[in-house]
């Protein structure tokens, strides 16, 4: 099943110059970036982003690091999108991920884990609608995803 999905290469992506690495392991996957944008999240985006874990104890260091620096965030579609990105992303904390994920490879910290991914289809549609307005996404597939995604 087709699907879209969120992407936030985080503050620490920037600063360690990630992003042209994470996002090259994100497209050789076989995923298209249907929307991309390079900011800075406000507080207010933030909290409503991560309304979810509001009252949990780590809550506020999670909107603090969210907000502390440059991210870009990725409408990425393909085939199973939520499920397989979250493979490819890897477990929350980096010394949990298994090597040949982005978090595996590239972090050691359960807080600086490089990367966000939307955890199932609501979220997916809920996290895509806070950071993208429905004409910043594209709908063009290239020819090429039907080799990869075994279409006919």
């Amino acid at each position: 099943m087709r699907q879209r999905t969120l992407i936030i290469l985080k503050p620490d992506s920037y600063q360690r110059k990630l992003i042209g690495t994470l996002l090259e392991r994100i497209e050789q996957k076989g995923f298209k970036l249907a929307g991309m944008k390079l900011m800075v999240i406000s507080e207010e985006l933030a909290q409503q982003h991560y309304a979810i874990h509001k009252g949990k104890h780590f809550y506020g260091d999670l909107i603090a690091y969210i907000t502390s620096g440059p991210v870009v965030v990725v409408a990425v579609e393909g085939e199973s999108a939520i499920a397989v990105m979250r493979k490819v992303v890897g477990a929350t904390a980096g010394f949990d991920a298994q090597p040949g994920t982005i978090r595996g490879d590239f972090s050691i910290s359960l807080r600086y884990n490089l990367i966000h991914a939307s955890d199932s289809e609501e979220s997916a549609e809920r996290e895509i609608n806070i950071f993208f307005k429905q004409e910043e996404l594209i709908d063009t597939v290239p020819v090429i995803h039907s080799w990869i995604e075994g279409g006919e």
